[in-house]
């Protein structure tokens, strides 16, 4: 029997015609191994379920909101031309056009989940992350400069507007992006709403927002909720969390339970874990790649990056220049860890291979930053290698390490 019953979505929509039709395949081959003779319903349920329903009636149901929503346009009507909205990128800009969503679109693209993150006064913020952007990313600092004031300049309107409508998903990097913009409102708007999911039913493997359809945006608007001042208090302290130099007040966050905006504990606690760990000196994020190219061999930078975002990544955060930004260090060190072939090749097709140190220091014999490692920032966290850090321990929680590999309290 194949490993999918269903016909998985990509883009959040599911066609009940061929779901009908794959049910009706499973029916045959259900019937053929199994006594009493199973029913049409069971395969249904089958197939239901493995979309990610509890019953057929619930996925025919989810298909038919769907549906409505892409046919009746009050599902858009109260988005009024004086509506914001606001995103951590442009990937859903078009589809809300084509939905029928007339407000106006704003995003803050600023990618806080990787580099120094300070809560600094604006000009220096600014200058901050210029320059670690223009530098990881190999961007032209003048114009990472000019777009970063230019977005961080419309945050007051935020703040002014009669409606703003938030649109996030469950990653560190939107998670992020929506504390920022709440810790930075001085007051709440009239009406300020916010739509975030951690996943779509039908999508076999979600990774965000922007992989939806039109309609699928559309479907999504009746289900936003009203951000409150506890919501904007929760945000505050995060950020300020996210920006200290110590990780504590961060993990005490990420390991609750309650917070008032749900997906935010899982986002801080899967970013915690860019930390170094206390085996290997590895964040997850480089942990995972080393791990993959230690699977495949000699292999191209771009598979490296497909094979994590498909099934390794735990809550997909990282796109490709940012991937590419991560394992440059890893690459680059005196002391690397990666060995990068056909430099004249785009950076997806270079061929990329461990080296001995990268063995030793997965295999918890060697660790990272005991090494000519780069310095790496994680929020308000510095990493220097030779120097006492912060690292996780196998619980998830952050304590100090010695240069050496004893372990102390923090001073």
């Amino acid at each position: 029997m194949s490993a999918r019953l269903s016909s998985p979505s990509e883009d959040g929509r599911i066609n009940l015609e061929q779901q009908r039709k794959r049910a009706k395949e499973l029916l045959q081959r259900l019937r053929a191994d199994a006594q009493p003779a199973p029913r049409l319903a069971d395969a249904q349920r089958l197939i239901a379920r493995d979309l990610g329903f509890a019953s057929w009636p619930k996925l025919k149901a989810h298909i038919d909101a769907i549906d409505f929503a892409a046919r009746h346009p009050q599902f858009v009507a109260d988005d009024e031309a004086r509506t914001r909205h606001w995103r951590c990128g442009n990937d859903i800009s078009h589809s809300l056009r084509l939905a029928g969503f007339s407000g106006a679109f704003h995003m803050l693209s600023d990618p806080l989940c990787m580099g120094p993150v300070h809560d600094l006064p604006s000009d220096h913020y600014y200058t901050l992350r210029s320059d670690y952007i223009s530098q990881a990313y190999g961007l032209d600092r003048a114009q990472v400069l000019h777009r970063m004031v230019d977005e961080y300049r419309q945050l007051p309107l935020l703040g002014d507007c009669p409606r703003a409508v938030l649109w996030c998903e469950a990653d560190a990097y939107d998670q992020l992006f929506l504390i920022r913009l709440l810790a930075n409102l001085e007051r709440l708007p009239p009406r300020l709403e916010l739509i975030q999911i951690d996943r779509m039913p039908g999508v076999q493997r979600f990774i965000g927002i922007g992989q939806l359809a039109p309609d699928v945006l559309a479907w999504l608007w009746p289900q936003r909720q009203t951000v409150s001042e506890t919501m904007v208090q929760l945000a505050r302290q995060a950020w300020s969390a996210y920006c200290a130099p110590s990780p504590e007040a961060w993990a005490q966050l990420a390991h609750r339970q309650d917070l008032v905006l749900p997906l935010l504990a899982p986002a801080l606690l899967r970013q915690l874990q860019e930390l170094p760990g206390l085996s290997d000196g590895l964040s997850l994020s480089e942990r995972l790649s080393l791990q993959i190219i230690a699977e495949l061999g000699e292999v191209p930078f771009g598979r490296v990056f497909a094979e994590l975002m498909a099934k390794r990544e735990p809550l997909p955060y990282l796109g490709d220049m940012m991937f590419h930004a991560l394992l440059r260090p890893l690459i680059d060190a005196p002391t690397p860890l990666i060995t990068e072939t056909q430099p004249e090749l785009e950076w997806p097709k270079r061929t990329l291979k461990l080296t001995a140190l990268a063995e030793r220091v997965l295999a918890g014999e060697a660790y990272w930053l005991d090494q000519s490692a780069p310095e790496r920032w994680v929020g308000g966290v510095r990493l220097l290698a030779g120097q006492g850090h912060w690292a996780l321990d196998k619980n998830l929680w952050p304590v100090w390490r010695a240069p050496s590999s004893a372990l102390y309290e923090k001073p």
